[in-house]
């Protein structure tokens, strides 16, 4: 598939994954079950895998926050909900928020007709091409499912804490709840390998940020507001990298910041080729043929805003291996 498949898998899936974060079934899952306020159920959600564990630790895992952000958050909540009633909260709304989205994405009087999924842009690559019959989604989800999960047990997690703990999760019955946990899975593996690759090129959270916003891939003002590092803070960051070269006086980067934030995300992606590996050449270019009409509705829904707090860029760039022929569940 080419070097660049792990990035465009990690394209395919995290639109999938952050329904958790952006839908309203959601937020309403997360509320219904005690959390009090959006961060509050972000930080247990996603946290809730590893047990009820304190703001350490789940600062040092997420690795962008400030401290005192997570600490407002945690331990808290686990005296409103034991992390067992929250993972409970975080399958079902993800569930009801794909059940909808991808409902909505076949439903008669769309562009497509009734039961047909969307085509993907063109500049992102081939469309998945699904026979004619009455409801195609439901083959199309039991396969993805199938395929993702697979690729989500196999990947190493060693050294990858958020990895391991969703790993560690039982396999959902229903499809939507698979692939849901399986995209969890794959792409705590993908972060947590980047955050050791950022330790690695001794980039701090906060310089972190500046090169995503430098690099216009997320916007300031949303980044600052969501993340609540104070201005010293900023401040110190944006001074440690314009003296490292990687940033001129206006925050934007240089030539050396360009090629080294380059750098960080090669390696990054390189880092999460592992489960891809594992599953081989042709069961992922099937995965993401059958991932690549899911994305694109929960995209289209504008439920995942782009630029979005990750810094994901949407359509994916093509990749080698994705120019074939028709595919069908």
């Amino acid at each position: 598939m080419g070097s660049n498949a792990p990035r465009m898998m990690w394209q395919l899936l995290e639109p999938l994954h952050a329904v958790t974060y952006f839908a309203p079934e959601a937020r309403s899952a997360a509320d219904a079950a005690g959390m009090r306020g959006f961060w509050m159920g972000y930080f247990a959600t996603r946290a809730a895998p590893l047990g009820a564990v304190g703001p350490e630790v789940v600062t040092a895992a997420f690795h962008g926050f400030p401290p005192a952000r997570v600490a407002r958050a945690l331990p808290d909540a686990w005296g409103f909900a034991p992390p067992e009633a929250v993972l409970r909260a975080r399958l079902g709304g993800a569930g009801a928020a794909l059940r909808r989205l991808l409902a909505d994405a076949a439903a008669p009087g769309s562009s497509e007709g009734a039961g047909s999924l969307p085509d993907a842009p063109e500049k992102a690559g081939p469309p998945a091409d699904v026979p004619e019959k009455a409801d195609p989604l439901p083959d199309v989800l039991e396969e993805a499912g199938s395929l993702a999960w697979e690729a989500a047990r196999r990947a190493d997690t060693a050294g990858r804490v958020l990895a391991a703990a969703n790993q560690a999760l039982p396999e959902p019955a229903e499809p939507y709840l698979r692939l849901w946990q399986a995209a969890t899975t794959l792409r705590e593996h993908r972060g947590d390998g980047h955050v050791a690759v950022l330790v690695a090129c001794g980039v701090s959270p906060v310089e972190a940020h500046l090169l995503k916003i430098a690099a216009a891939e997320t916007g300031a003002d949303g980044l600052r507001l969501a993340r609540k590092w104070d201005e010293a803070e900023w401040d110190a960051a944006l001074g440690s990298l314009r003296a490292r070269r990687w940033l001129d006086g206006a925050g934007r980067l240089t030539g050396e910041g360009a090629r080294e934030r380059d750098r960080i995300e090669r390696l990054t992606d390189e880092a999460a080729a592992g489960p891809w590996r594992a599953l081989g050449e042709e069961a992922t270019v099937r995965l993401a043929r059958l991932l690549w009409p899911l994305a694109n509705a929960v995209m289209e829904s504008g439920v995942f805003p782009v630029p979005n707090p990750v810094g994901m860029p949407w359509p994916p760039e093509p990749v080698d291996g994705l120019t074939g022929g028709p595919v069908t569940p």
